[in-house]
């Protein structure tokens, strides 16, 4: 019987946990042209290595291409040499794409929902450019139950960020394939891989919640190791029945 390295086995947990997320949601179609959102963090560089593999390998056939927005207004110096390195030593060509955004013109939205907006923009803008049906983006498994727990926490609504959302509006679907994978493995990865960390000094980062939800997921699995999978199941398991409903008024 093969044994493996602890190397040899994150690499196969990731694998398997990325491979069960494309499929069971089906994220990749026949002829897809997908964009990969690389910020530079080790989640994004990450599902380059990813995607790049399982489109020389895998079918259904489909090709990748990437992108990485500079927001000339946010302090976050990004070594786009290196990036640019990176992803083609994966055979993934990158496209660099300058844009800002003034948290002035609307001040009933924080700055950090105004930015990540505009960057998402901005690959509806290179997606469309280089013929690309699909937007990658790379958000984990904790990424999307943070989120989920923020939004019941902070807005009263029982939603997060799905792997598979269709943009009507933008005739453009934004995928998560890395969906079902741990941050916990991502970091083992960025580590092996010597992953090289970008500048970041946002002035906004302050104002989001993220990092403490980070901390509540944390608890909740100390109280039950398998509080991740029992969230994520609660989100196709909701009992209807179960829940409140207000009475609908007389006409």
């Amino acid at each position: 019987m093969a044994k493996y390295t602890e190397e040899e086995k994150m690499l196969r947990r990731i694998e398997k946990r990325f491979a069960k997320g494309v499929v069971e949601y089906g994220l990749i179609e026949e002829g897809d042209k997908i964009l990969i959102g690389l910020s530079g963090g080790k989640d994004s560089l990450a599902l380059v290595e990813l995607l790049a593999r399982r489109a020389r390998i895998y079918k259904p056939r489909f090709s990748v291409v990437a992108a990485h927005v500079v927001m000339k207004n946010i302090a976050y110096e990004s070594d786009t040499d290196y990036l640019r390195r990176y992803a083609e030593s994966w055979g993934v060509p990158l496209v660099i794409y300058e844009t800002e955004f003034d948290a002035s013109t609307d001040t009933r939205k924080s700055p950090c929902f105004l930015c990540s907006w505009n960057r998402r923009k901005a690959l509806f803008t290179v997606a469309k450019e280089q013929g690309c049906n699909k937007i990658a983006l790379g958000h984990h498994m904790d990424d999307i139950l943070e989120t989920l727990l923020m939004n019941i926490t902070f807005q009263g609504a029982f939603g997060t960020m799905p792997p598979r959302l269709v943009m009507k509006k933008f005739d453009m679907t934004i995928i998560r394939p890395m969906c079902l994978v741990h941050e916990s493995d991502l970091e083992e990865l960025a580590s092996a891989r010597g992953f090289r960390k970008q500048v970041k000094n946002c002035p906004y980062e302050h104002d989001s919640h993220r990092s403490s939800m980070k901390d509540v997921l944390k608890q909740l699995e100390a109280m039950n190791p398998e509080a991740r999978y029992s969230l994520w199941g609660s989100m196709s398991n909701v009992q209807d029945e179960l829940l409140p409903r207000k009475e609908q008024p007389m006409p």
